[in-house]
């Protein structure tokens, strides 16, 4: 690790500001190729790994030491050089491929021992989008061009395949009873791959691939291209099969009738561009969730581009019981809604997410290949931008606050507080009415203008172009700040937010105590924070180092 000088700010206790130290090093590692792909396992997985075009290594997470480690051509017969590798951490299991125009190689080996399992040069084209792992089953349902087959995990036989299935398998519920239940989807960037799409939801029989049901759904269901949460929810309760995404969808689980319906079709298209070399590119947190308070549903309606409503449901028959008036000025997105006592809240416009990963390979001079992966998660704002509330009895119009035209990042609520940011300040607002109860400078923090903010416990947490710093949303009062230097938001678990700055430089705030620390890492480092949030995993050319987060 390189040695960093330590900055000393001026300690002011009131506020919280602390000198700031290095993040203590568990291990490091240097290993004896270069990194050009890395994945880091879960603490209790105890695993990570790091490779280059032609060597792999898996690396102990608690010592740093390499528990196997092979050249490509090794591992599976008939690989000359890996362009992916695409680690499925449940099932144990490390799929490489090896594109070859038309001759793709996809081979699975054991990932915890390196041992080989199967390869075949039968399934094309194939991506980590077009890959679900069933565990249930312990087998993987792999989407190709005219079919989705089944196979299983450690021999790679075909159980299964049907040709009526079209798109990528989304999210899955397997029933006590044998049967699957799926939602197709069709990512972004891949659509030309799947002629003759169309939304499917559709029962199969997991044993032998038989069609029980199939129906259509409303909406375009998606996956976040880095993260990988699925940006819609399947269930099955009571018979009923539950399909929230863009509002509720409920179907008949022995029949796959719809029962009731209160969706509407959104493609957050042309909001923001996607970088340059991005292969795969996504838009999120762009309509909110919908709320469901006893038996009343609440529900964004943005089916038009012009025009968009508030429509409220009954939960156990999906009737309608009113349609508010049409949102004023329009909105491109509406990233937060809340239920606060007799009202709903509105966010028009303001931060969204976008997930990107780039890859490129560059020939040298000399002939060899290098390889340049980037993961990318961005946060800009869209516009126009206001508060909105509405009545819950009826729908009809209550307030809206005039504050917010010129910006807003993001609205949270807080032990039942409404607070909105617009980036230059911080605004108690009374959702009764949208009269301020107080107004606090987002730079008193000492981090510069907020870019976001959250909640934790009791706290409102301000990400700044700066560091981070937090407030007390009972009054405003600052109650911790940590300046670093200018950053993004990188990670966020539990009370450690990541802050990392363009050049890979990192710093870990404990949000408890607003002191952080940091590691300067080389240029176009990755970096991942442990899902215990204990620690922070540096992949660095040639060397791995695992930190500490706090001391």
């Amino acid at each position: 690790m390189k040695k960093m000088i330590v900055v000393v700010f001026a300690l002011m206790a009131s506020l919280g500001v602390y000198a700031q130290d290095d993040m203590p090093v568990v291990w490091e590692n240097r290993l004896g190729h270069s990194i050009a792909f890395t994945g880091t396992g879960t603490e209790e997985t105890g695993y990570s790994y790091a490779a280059s075009e032609k060597e792999f290594s898996l690396l102990d997470n608690k010592t740093g030491k390499v528990i196997w480690e092979k050249k490509f051509k090794d591992l599976a017969p008939k690989l000359g050089k890996i362009d992916e590798l695409i680690p499925f951490w449940d099932a144990n299991t490390l799929f490489l491929f090896d594109r070859k125009m038309g001759k793709d190689v996809m081979a699975c080996v054991e990932l915890s021992t390196g041992e080989y399992l199967w390869s075949t040069n039968l399934y094309q084209d194939v991506n980590e989008d077009m890959i679900v792992y069933i565990p249930e089953r312990d087998g993987f349902a792999i989407t190709l061009k005219d079919k989705l087959v089944f196979v299983k995990t450690k021999t790679g036989e075909e159980r299964w395949s049907t040709s009526k299935f079209k798109g990528v398998v989304g999210q899955t519920v397997v029933s006590n009873d044998g049967y699957i239940v799926m939602v197709n989807f069709q990512p972004s960037l891949i659509g030309a791959l799947f002629s003759g799409f169309k939304n499917q939801i559709m029962k199969v029989n997991l044993e032998n691939g038989d069609i029980v049901w199939e129906n259509t759904y409303v909406g375009r269901a998606e996956r976040k291209v880095i993260s990988k949460e699925f940006l819609f929810d399947l269930s099955l309760d009571n018979n009923k099969v539950f399909l929230r995404l863009n509002g509720i969808q409920v179907y008949d689980y022995q029949t796959g009738a719809v029962l009731w319906s209160a969706a509407f079709d959104y493609t957050p298209e042309k909001l923001v561009g996607a970088p340059a070399g991005a292969k795969r590119f996504g838009v999120y947190n762009t309509v909110a969730d919908p709320i469901v308070d006893g038996m009343d549903v609440y529900v964004l309606d943005m089916s038009s581009k012009k025009k968009q409503f508030i429509k409220k449901y009954d939960l156990n028959s999906g009737r309608l019981l009113w349609t508010s008036p049409e949102i004023k000025d329009g909105a491109r997105v509406i990233p937060s809604m809340y239920l606060m006592g007799d009202k709903i809240v509105l966010q028009i416009g303001g931060r969204v997410e976008a997930q990107a990963y780039i890859y490129k390979r560059e020939r040298n001079a000399d002939g060899s290949i290098t390889i340049y992966e980037e993961t990318s998660i961005t946060f800009p704002e869209v516009k126009p931008f206001g508060v909105q509330a509405f009545n819950t009895k009826d729908g009809s119009y209550a307030w809206e606050s005039e504050r917010f035209r010129k910006g807003i990042t993001n609205m949270i609520s807080v032990d039942g507080k409404l607070i909105v940011c617009s980036g230059k300040a911080l605004y108690s607002m009374n959702p009764d009415n949208g009269s301020e109860n107080y107004e606090v400078p987002a730079a008193k923090g000492g981090v510069g203008e907020a870019t976001m903010i959250f909640p934790h416990k009791d706290k409102i947490v301000v990400v700044g172009e700066k560091g981070i710093s937090t407030f007390d949303p009972t009054n405003g009062d600052l109650l911790n700040s940590g300046k670093y230097k200018t950053s993004a938001l990188d990670a966020y678990f539990q009370d450690i937010v990541m802050m990392k700055t363009a050049k890979a430089d990192i710093a870990a705030f404990d949000l408890n105590t607003g002191k952080y620390l940091e590691f300067k890492a080389r240029t176009g480092s990755n970096t991942s924070l442990s899902t215990t949030g204990d620690y922070v995993y540096v992949y660095e050319k040639k060397t791995v180092t695992k930190l500490k987060t706090k001391n």
